[in-house]
Protein backbone atom coordinates (compact mmCIF):
# COMPACT_ATOMS: atom_id res chain seq x y z
CA UNK A 1 0.00 0.00 0.00
CA UNK A 2 2.83 2.54 0.97
CA UNK A 3 4.32 1.84 -2.27
CA UNK A 4 1.32 2.42 -4.22
CA UNK A 5 1.14 5.66 -2.15
CA UNK A 6 4.65 6.66 -3.26
CA UNK A 7 3.75 5.83 -6.88
CA UNK A 8 0.37 8.23 -6.88
CA UNK A 9 2.50 10.51 -5.36
CA UNK A 10 5.31 10.87 -8.18
CA UNK A 11 2.24 10.44 -10.65
CA UNK A 12 0.75 14.12 -9.38
CA UNK A 13 3.97 15.81 -8.85
CA UNK A 14 4.24 15.54 -5.01
CA UNK A 15 6.38 14.75 -2.57
CA UNK A 16 6.66 11.56 -1.31
CA UNK A 17 5.42 12.44 2.00
CA UNK A 18 1.65 12.64 0.37
CA UNK A 19 0.52 9.23 1.05
CA UNK A 20 -3.25 9.82 1.03
CA UNK A 21 -5.72 7.97 -0.80
CA UNK A 22 -6.86 9.57 -3.99
CA UNK A 23 -10.79 9.85 -5.49
CA UNK A 24 -11.58 11.13 -8.63
CA UNK A 25 -15.14 13.39 -8.72
CA UNK A 26 -16.92 14.74 -10.86
CA UNK A 27 -17.64 18.94 -11.13
CA UNK A 28 -21.58 17.75 -10.25
CA UNK A 29 -20.33 16.29 -6.82
CA UNK A 30 -18.85 19.79 -5.78
CA UNK A 31 -21.53 21.23 -4.15
CA UNK A 32 -22.32 24.92 -5.02
CA UNK A 33 -20.11 24.65 -8.03
CA UNK A 34 -22.52 26.23 -10.82
CA UNK A 35 -23.19 29.04 -8.40
CA UNK A 36 -20.03 30.38 -7.99
CA UNK A 37 -17.60 33.42 -10.01
CA UNK A 38 -15.10 31.20 -11.53
CA UNK A 39 -13.85 34.41 -13.59
CA UNK A 40 -13.01 35.51 -10.12
CA UNK A 41 -11.08 32.39 -9.50
CA UNK A 42 -9.65 32.16 -12.30
CA UNK A 43 -7.93 36.10 -12.39
CA UNK A 44 -6.39 34.31 -8.95
CA UNK A 45 -5.27 31.71 -10.65
CA UNK A 46 -3.05 33.90 -13.10
CA UNK A 47 -1.72 35.68 -10.59
CA UNK A 48 0.73 32.95 -10.05
CA UNK A 49 0.01 29.86 -12.53
CA UNK A 50 3.06 31.87 -14.79
CA UNK A 51 5.34 30.75 -11.96
CA UNK A 52 4.45 26.84 -12.68
CA UNK A 53 7.64 25.52 -14.60
CA UNK A 54 5.95 21.44 -15.13
CA UNK A 55 4.70 21.55 -19.08
CA UNK A 56 1.30 20.55 -18.31
CA UNK A 57 0.55 23.58 -16.26
CA UNK A 58 2.46 25.70 -18.03
CA UNK A 59 0.57 24.99 -21.22
CA UNK A 60 -2.18 25.60 -18.77
CA UNK A 61 -2.00 28.85 -17.93
CA UNK A 62 -1.23 29.96 -21.55
CA UNK A 63 -4.87 28.51 -22.22
CA UNK A 64 -5.86 30.35 -19.12
CA UNK A 65 -4.57 33.39 -20.51
CA UNK A 66 -6.77 33.70 -23.70
CA UNK A 67 -10.74 32.02 -22.45
CA UNK A 68 -13.03 33.93 -22.14
CA UNK A 69 -15.13 31.13 -20.45
CA UNK A 70 -13.59 30.27 -16.86
CA UNK A 71 -16.01 27.82 -15.83
CA UNK A 72 -15.68 25.68 -19.15
CA UNK A 73 -11.73 26.32 -18.41
CA UNK A 74 -12.06 24.72 -15.29
CA UNK A 75 -14.65 21.93 -16.59
CA UNK A 76 -12.40 21.24 -19.84
CA UNK A 77 -8.96 20.65 -18.86
CA UNK A 78 -9.33 19.42 -14.75
CA UNK A 79 -10.09 16.79 -12.64
CA UNK A 80 -11.54 17.11 -9.25
CA UNK A 81 -9.72 14.90 -7.19
CA UNK A 82 -10.09 14.53 -3.14
CA UNK A 83 -6.79 13.38 -0.66
CA UNK A 84 -7.86 11.77 2.66
CA UNK A 85 -5.09 11.13 4.87
CA UNK A 86 -7.37 9.95 7.57
CA UNK A 87 -7.24 12.97 9.77
CA UNK A 88 -10.39 15.05 10.55
CA UNK A 89 -10.88 18.48 7.74
CA UNK A 90 -9.85 21.74 9.63
CA UNK A 91 -10.53 25.20 7.92
CA UNK A 92 -9.58 28.00 9.63
CA UNK A 93 -8.78 32.18 8.50
CA UNK A 94 -6.01 34.09 8.38
CA UNK A 95 -5.41 37.58 7.77
CA UNK A 96 -3.24 40.83 7.05
CA UNK A 97 -3.24 42.63 10.30
CA UNK A 98 -2.24 46.35 10.79
CA UNK A 99 -0.70 47.40 13.76
CA UNK A 100 0.35 50.38 15.51
CA UNK A 101 3.66 50.39 16.34
CA UNK A 102 7.68 53.20 16.19
CA UNK A 103 10.58 52.82 14.79
CA UNK A 104 12.14 52.81 18.42
CA UNK A 105 11.01 51.46 21.75
CA UNK A 106 8.26 53.46 22.95
CA UNK A 107 5.28 52.94 25.53
CA UNK A 108 3.78 49.94 24.84
CA UNK A 109 5.54 49.78 21.41
CA UNK A 110 8.44 47.71 23.11
CA UNK A 111 8.61 44.33 21.11
CA UNK A 112 11.25 43.77 18.32
CA UNK A 113 9.50 42.93 14.45
CA UNK A 114 13.13 41.21 13.26
CA UNK A 115 14.66 40.83 9.88
CA UNK A 116 16.15 37.23 8.87
CA UNK A 117 19.74 36.91 10.96
CA UNK A 118 22.40 36.58 8.80
CA UNK A 119 23.59 33.29 11.28
CA UNK A 120 20.46 31.39 10.89
CA UNK A 121 21.17 28.01 9.80
CA UNK A 122 19.86 26.34 6.44
CA UNK A 123 18.77 23.66 8.45
CA UNK A 124 17.74 22.50 12.07
CA UNK A 125 15.93 24.23 14.53
CA UNK A 126 17.57 27.63 16.35
CA UNK A 127 16.99 29.63 19.07
CA UNK A 128 13.47 28.95 20.70
CA UNK A 129 10.97 32.43 21.47
CA UNK A 130 11.87 32.03 24.82
CA UNK A 131 15.61 32.75 24.03
CA UNK A 132 15.43 35.47 21.70
CA UNK A 133 12.45 37.31 24.08
CA UNK A 134 13.69 36.63 27.63
CA UNK A 135 17.18 36.15 26.46
CA UNK A 136 18.07 38.62 24.37
CA UNK A 137 20.10 36.44 21.71
CA UNK A 138 19.21 38.96 18.72
CA UNK A 139 19.13 42.30 20.65
CA UNK A 140 21.91 45.36 19.62
CA UNK A 141 22.23 43.59 16.08
CA UNK A 142 20.32 46.29 13.94
CA UNK A 143 17.96 43.52 13.03
CA UNK A 144 15.33 45.75 14.33
CA UNK A 145 12.45 46.81 11.87
CA UNK A 146 10.11 48.11 13.75
CA UNK A 147 8.74 47.65 17.48
CA UNK A 148 4.79 46.82 18.13
CA UNK A 149 3.15 45.48 20.99
CA UNK A 150 4.47 42.21 22.43
CA UNK A 151 1.23 40.77 22.24
CA UNK A 152 0.24 41.71 18.64
CA UNK A 153 3.48 40.76 17.73
CA UNK A 154 2.76 36.97 18.33
CA UNK A 155 -0.22 36.92 16.63
CA UNK A 156 1.49 38.82 13.89
CA UNK A 157 4.28 35.70 13.69
CA UNK A 158 0.85 33.58 13.35
CA UNK A 159 -0.10 35.20 10.34
CA UNK A 160 3.19 35.83 8.31
CA UNK A 161 2.13 38.97 7.24
CA UNK A 162 1.01 42.49 7.97
CA UNK A 163 1.04 46.42 8.00
CA UNK A 164 2.55 48.40 10.72
CA UNK A 165 1.34 51.85 11.05
CA UNK A 166 3.49 54.64 12.82
CA UNK A 167 3.19 57.76 14.09
CA UNK A 168 2.54 60.48 11.03
CA UNK A 169 0.96 57.95 9.36
CA UNK A 170 3.95 55.73 7.59
CA UNK A 171 3.17 52.28 6.90
CA UNK A 172 5.66 49.19 6.92
CA UNK A 173 4.51 46.61 4.86
CA UNK A 174 5.62 42.86 6.27
CA UNK A 175 6.05 39.93 5.07
CA UNK A 176 7.53 36.29 5.88
CA UNK A 177 10.89 36.25 6.28
CA UNK A 178 12.54 33.21 7.72
CA UNK A 179 11.60 30.59 10.57
CA UNK A 180 13.69 29.59 13.49
CA UNK A 181 12.07 25.71 12.65
CA UNK A 182 11.15 25.16 16.38
CA UNK A 183 7.97 23.45 16.61
CA UNK A 184 4.93 25.48 16.78
CA UNK A 185 2.01 24.70 19.09
CA UNK A 186 -1.31 26.09 19.72
CA UNK A 187 -1.70 28.65 22.86
CA UNK A 188 -5.36 27.85 23.07
CA UNK A 189 -5.39 24.28 23.31
CA UNK A 190 -3.01 24.58 25.98
CA UNK A 191 -4.90 27.19 27.82
CA UNK A 192 -7.79 24.60 27.19
CA UNK A 193 -5.24 21.73 28.92
CA UNK A 194 -4.49 24.03 31.72
CA UNK A 195 -8.49 24.09 32.24
CA UNK A 196 -8.52 27.60 32.01
CA UNK A 197 -11.14 27.34 29.04
CA UNK A 198 -13.50 24.98 27.38
CA UNK A 199 -12.35 24.42 23.71
CA UNK A 200 -15.60 26.14 22.71
CA UNK A 201 -14.24 29.87 24.49
CA UNK A 202 -11.18 30.22 22.56
CA UNK A 203 -10.63 32.86 20.03
CA UNK A 204 -7.74 35.15 19.58
CA UNK A 205 -9.82 37.85 21.46
CA UNK A 206 -9.97 35.47 24.39
CA UNK A 207 -6.03 34.82 24.27
CA UNK A 208 -5.38 38.34 24.06
CA UNK A 209 -7.54 39.89 26.82
CA UNK A 210 -6.18 36.49 28.75
CA UNK A 211 -2.37 37.65 28.41
CA UNK A 212 -2.85 41.46 29.07
CA UNK A 213 -4.79 40.68 32.28
CA UNK A 214 -1.98 37.69 33.74
CA UNK A 215 1.33 39.63 31.89
CA UNK A 216 3.75 37.47 33.95
CA UNK A 217 1.67 33.90 33.00
CA UNK A 218 0.68 35.45 29.64
CA UNK A 219 4.55 35.97 28.95
CA UNK A 220 5.30 32.61 29.91
CA UNK A 221 2.07 31.12 27.69
CA UNK A 222 3.39 32.79 24.41
CA UNK A 223 6.88 30.82 25.12
CA UNK A 224 4.64 27.68 24.83
CA UNK A 225 4.85 28.12 21.51
CA UNK A 226 8.96 27.57 20.30
CA UNK A 227 8.01 28.59 16.78
CA UNK A 228 9.42 32.42 15.76
CA UNK A 229 8.86 34.07 12.36
CA UNK A 230 11.66 36.61 11.05
CA UNK A 231 10.28 39.18 8.42
CA UNK A 232 11.44 41.19 5.79
CA UNK A 233 9.70 44.43 4.30
CA UNK A 234 7.54 44.31 1.49
CA UNK A 235 6.67 48.03 0.68
CA UNK A 236 6.91 47.88 -2.98
CA UNK A 237 3.65 45.96 -3.04
CA UNK A 238 1.01 48.64 -3.88
CA UNK A 239 -1.78 49.21 -0.66
CA UNK A 240 -4.35 47.74 -2.64
CA UNK A 241 -2.51 44.47 -3.46
CA UNK A 242 -2.61 41.17 -0.77
CA UNK A 243 0.51 40.68 0.82
CA UNK A 244 2.78 38.30 -0.30
CA UNK A 245 2.04 34.44 -0.14
CA UNK A 246 4.52 31.29 -0.50
CA UNK A 247 4.46 31.87 -4.14
CA UNK A 248 6.38 35.43 -3.36
CA UNK A 249 2.67 37.10 -5.28
CA UNK A 250 0.45 38.95 -3.57
CA UNK A 251 -2.59 36.97 -2.07
CA UNK A 252 -6.04 36.85 -3.01
CA UNK A 253 -8.57 37.52 -0.70
CA UNK A 254 -11.85 34.90 -0.29
CA UNK A 255 -9.87 33.16 -3.12
CA UNK A 256 -6.08 32.34 -1.99
CA UNK A 257 -5.90 29.32 0.21
CA UNK A 258 -3.14 28.16 2.68
CA UNK A 259 -2.46 24.15 2.30
CA UNK A 260 0.15 21.89 3.08
CA UNK A 261 2.18 21.30 -0.12
CA UNK A 262 3.30 18.12 1.05
CA UNK A 263 -0.25 16.86 -0.25
CA UNK A 264 -2.00 19.91 -2.92
CA UNK A 265 0.90 21.62 -4.90
CA UNK A 266 0.62 25.28 -4.91
CA UNK A 267 -0.43 27.00 -7.35
CA UNK A 268 -2.88 24.45 -7.96
CA UNK A 269 -7.13 25.51 -8.15
CA UNK A 270 -8.63 23.56 -5.10
CA UNK A 271 -12.47 23.73 -4.22
CA UNK A 272 -13.12 24.47 -0.72
CA UNK A 273 -16.58 23.12 1.25
CA UNK A 274 -16.92 24.21 4.63
CA UNK A 275 -19.55 23.20 6.89
CA UNK A 276 -19.57 25.97 9.11
CA UNK A 277 -22.03 28.60 9.56
CA UNK A 278 -21.82 30.44 6.57
CA UNK A 279 -21.21 27.75 4.20
CA UNK A 280 -18.39 28.53 2.54
CA UNK A 281 -18.40 26.89 -1.00
CA UNK A 282 -15.86 28.51 -3.50
CA UNK A 283 -12.95 27.70 -5.97
CA UNK A 284 -9.81 29.23 -4.57
CA UNK A 285 -6.30 28.36 -5.53
CA UNK A 286 -3.27 27.43 -3.23
CA UNK A 287 -0.70 30.34 -2.91
CA UNK A 288 0.35 29.99 0.27
CA UNK A 289 1.59 27.26 3.65
CA UNK A 290 1.42 27.92 7.30
CA UNK A 291 3.45 26.19 9.75
CA UNK A 292 0.42 25.23 11.42
CA UNK A 293 -1.06 23.69 8.08
CA UNK A 294 -0.46 19.55 7.76
CA UNK A 295 -2.10 17.15 5.84
CA UNK A 296 -4.48 16.12 3.17
CA UNK A 297 -7.54 18.10 4.74
CA UNK A 298 -6.43 21.23 6.42
CA UNK A 299 -6.63 24.64 5.10
CA UNK A 300 -6.80 28.37 5.92
CA UNK A 301 -8.39 30.55 3.96
CA UNK A 302 -7.20 34.45 3.42
CA UNK A 303 -9.98 36.97 4.27
CA UNK A 304 -8.12 39.97 4.00
CA UNK A 305 -6.79 42.97 5.36
CA UNK A 306 -7.86 44.67 9.13
CA UNK A 307 -10.01 44.44 11.84
CA UNK A 308 -13.11 43.40 10.21
CA UNK A 309 -11.07 40.41 8.42
CA UNK A 310 -9.57 39.75 11.81
CA UNK A 311 -13.17 39.13 13.44
CA UNK A 312 -14.10 36.59 10.73
CA UNK A 313 -10.56 34.91 10.16
CA UNK A 314 -10.74 34.21 14.14
CA UNK A 315 -14.21 32.63 13.91
CA UNK A 316 -13.48 30.54 11.21
CA UNK A 317 -12.84 27.07 12.54
CA UNK A 318 -15.10 24.36 10.30
CA UNK A 319 -14.76 21.10 8.58
CA UNK A 320 -15.77 19.88 5.47
CA UNK A 321 -13.94 19.19 2.33
CA UNK A 322 -10.77 20.76 0.53
CA UNK A 323 -10.42 18.83 -3.07
CA UNK A 324 -7.90 19.22 -5.73
CA UNK A 325 -8.42 20.44 -9.32
CA UNK A 326 -5.79 18.74 -11.12
CA UNK A 327 -4.79 18.92 -14.65
CA UNK A 328 -6.76 16.47 -16.56
CA UNK A 329 -3.82 13.99 -17.79
CA UNK A 330 -2.30 13.98 -14.17
CA UNK A 331 -5.75 12.85 -12.70
CA UNK A 332 -6.13 9.77 -15.06
CA UNK A 333 -3.27 9.01 -14.30
CA UNK A 334 -3.65 8.06 -11.16
CA UNK A 335 -7.27 6.14 -12.09
CA UNK A 336 -5.57 2.16 -12.40
CA UNK A 337 -4.39 2.12 -9.44
CA UNK A 338 -7.40 3.47 -8.12
CA UNK A 339 -9.24 1.01 -9.58
CA UNK A 340 -7.50 -2.08 -8.50
CA UNK A 341 -8.29 -1.20 -4.63
CA UNK A 342 -11.60 0.30 -4.79
CA UNK A 343 -11.60 0.47 -0.95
Amino acid sequence: MIRRAAALALALGLPLAATASPKLLGFEQLRGWAEDDHAAALETFLETCRDLRDRDWKALCALARETDDARGFFELFFLPVLFEDGRDALFTGYYEPELRGSEVPDGRYVAPVYRVPDDLPAEGPWLTRQEIDEGGALSGRGLEIAYVDPVELFFLQIQGSGRVRLPGGKVIRLGYGAANRQPYSSIGQELVARGVYEPHQVSARVIRSWVRRNPDDGRKLLWTNRSYVFFREVNEVPPERGPLGAMNRSITPLRTVAIDPAYVPLGAPVWIETEGEDGFRRLMVAQDTGSAIKGAQRADIFFGTGRMAGKRAGRTRDTGRLVMLLPIQRAWDMLPQTLADPA
